[in-house]
C-alpha cells in the first residue's frame, strides 16, 4: 500500500491509497455536508441535492449520466448522512480516468428547476415509504428526542412540510456554501495512478471557489426523555433507545464499537441472550454512532406489545449490571474478534478501502492503515471498557416507543 497526498490551491484535499494488487479502483468525492448542517426551514435539502447531482450538468442530461456510467461497467451511488454525502464509484481500472472526468462534471450539477420540481414529487415519496417503515420512524423520532435542540436531531429526508416549502433558490444557496472544494475531499484506493488523479483533479476542480464552512459540533448528553406513540396498524412494539457515547475523533472509538457489540450484536450480546434467545423480543441490537464532535449508542429492540414491560425490565437490567459488574475478558476478546473480522473482510476490497480512508481524512486529515485499526482494536483494554461505561452511562438513555394502543 502506498498513500499519497496532494491539496489544490483551493482547498481540494485529493488523497489516494495505491494498491498495484488490486484487480479494481474505488474513487470517490466525500462533502463535509448534511442534515445537521440544514436549518428546519431547508431541512432534507442536503439528501435532496445528491439526487439532484444524478439530473445531470448544462452539457450532460440525466440519460446522458446513468449511460456514461453503464457504458463503463462501472457499480455507482450515492449516500447522506446527517454529516456527510458522498458520492462513489467502484470501477475496472482502465475506465477509471473515464469515470473520474463524469464524477467531477456531476459535482457541479446543473440545478434545473424544471427537474427540481419533479424530484421534489420523488422526495416526498420517498418521506411517506419510510414512514411505513416503524423501524426508520422510531429510530428518527428517537433521535429528534435524544438531540432536541441539537443539529444532529434533524432528519436526513427532512419533512413533507419543509421538502414541499424548499425552493431551487435556497437549494442553490445551499449548494455553493456547502459544496465548496475546501469542504471536499477526493479520494481513490485500488489500481491507479497517482499522477493521473492528481491531474483530473486539477484539470476538473480547480476552479471551484472556495467558500467559508462552519457546523455546530458541540458535544450533547441528550434529553433522558421517555416517550411512547401509538400508531395505527401496528403489531409490534418498536423501541429505540439513545444514549451518549464518544465522537469519531474520540481516541477511544475502538473501545466504545467493541462496547457496543458486547452489548447488543445481533448475535451472541447480552441483549441477544437475554431478550433474543428467551423469545422476549423478535430483534434487540445496539450500534455505535459516533459524529463530528459527538456520539450516541443507538438500541432498537422489536417485540410484542405483550412483552414491552418486561423487555424494558430486561434492558435496565442488562445495563445496571454491567455498570456494576463490567464485561469479562471472554467476552471482550470475541467482539474483538468480530470486529476484526467485519474490518478485514470490508478492506480487502478498494471500495471498502475507499469508505475508511474518506471517513478518517473527512474527521482527522489523517491516513489510518488496516494494521492501525487492528492494532488499536487489539489494545482495548478491560480497564478501557470499565471507564466508557462509566463516563458515558449507557443506563441513562432516551427511549422512544412506536406500538399499538395495547401496548405498555
Amino acid at each position: 500500500m502506498d498513500f499519497k497526498k496532494h491539496t489544490l490551491d483551493n482547498g481540494l484535499a485529493i488523497i489516494g491509497e495505491v494498491n498495484k494488487e488490486a484487480q479494481s479502483s474505488a474513487v470517490g468525492f466525500f462533502v463535509k455536508t448534511g442534515s445537521r448542517d440544514e436549518t428546519r426551514e431547508i431541512n432534507g435539502v442536503s439528501h435532496f441535492l445528491e439526487h439532484m447531482l444524478f439530473k445531470g450538468t448544462e452539457r450532460l442530461s440525466a440519460f446522458a449520466v446513468n449511460e456514461a456510467f453503464d457504458r463503463t461497467g462501472a457499480k455507482f451511488n450515492a449516500f447522506t448522512g446527517e454529516e456527510n454525502t458522498v458520492y462513489w464509484a467502484a470501477v475496472l481500472p482502465e475506465y477509471l480516468s473515464e469515470v473520474i472526468k463524469l464524477w467531477t462534471e456531476m459535482l457541479r450539477p446543473a440545478l434545473r428547476k424544471e427537474d427540481f420540481e419533479i424530484e421534489k414529487n420523488v422526495i416526498k415519496e420517498e418521506i411517506a415509504m419510510y414512514l411505513d417503515l416503524p423501524h426508520f420512524d422510531v429510530m428518527e423520532k428517537c433521535k429528534e428526542l435524544h438531540f432536541r435542540g441539537h443539529p444532529c436531531g434533524m432528519s436526513v429526508l427532512g419533512t413533507n412540510e419543509s421538502i414541499t416549502n424548499l425552493t431551487i433558490e435556497q437549494m442553490r444557496d445551499y449548494f455553493s456554501k456547502r459544496y465548496s472544494p475546501n469542504n471536499m475531499v477526493l479520494v481513490c484506493a485500488g489500481n491507479f495512478e497517482w499522477e493521473q488523479l492528481c491531474s483530473l483533479g486539477q484539470a476538473g476542480c480547480s476552479h471551484w471557489q472556495s467558500r467559508e464552512n462552519s457546523r455546530n459540533i458541540e458535544f450533547i448528553s441528550g434529553s433522558k426523555e421517555k416517550k411512547r406513540e401509538q400508531k395505527a396498524n401496528l403489531t409490534r412494539e418498536h423501541i429505540c433507545l439513545f444514549s451518549p457515547s464518544v465522537s469519531q475523533q474520540d481516541e477511544r472509538l475502538f473501545g466504545a464499537m467493541l462496547l457496543a457489540v458486547i452489548i447488543g450484536d445481533d448475535v451472541g450480546s447480552r441483549f441477544y441472550w437475554e431478550l433474543v434467545d428467551k423469545a422476549l423480543a423478535e430483534t434487540a441490537t445496539m450500534q455505535l454512532g459516533a459524529m463530528d464532535g459527538v456520539g450516541i449508542f443507538c438500541s432498537y429492540i422489536r417485540c410484542s406489545p405483550e412483552n414491552a414491560g418486561r423487555v424494558n425490565e430486561v434492558i435496565r437490567q442488562i445495563l445496571e449490571e454491567i455498570a456494576v459488574n463490567g464485561v469479562a475478558e471472554a467476552e471482550l476478546q470475541k467482539s474483538k474478534n468480530k470486529v476484526l473480522s467485519l474490518l478485514t473482510i470490508r478492506n480487502e476490497l478498494p471500495m471498502g478501502r475507499l469508505i475508511d480512508l474518506g471517513r478518517n481524512w473527512l474527521y482527522l486529515e489523517k491516513y489510518r492503515t488496516i494494521e492501525d485499526d487492528i492494532d488499536s482494536i487489539k489494545a482495548v483494554t478491560l480497564k478501557d471498557i470499565r471507564e466508557l461505561i462509566k463516563e458515558f452511562k449507557p443506563w441513562e438513555f432516551t427511549r422512544l416507543s412506536i406500538g399499538p394502543s395495547q401496548g405498555i
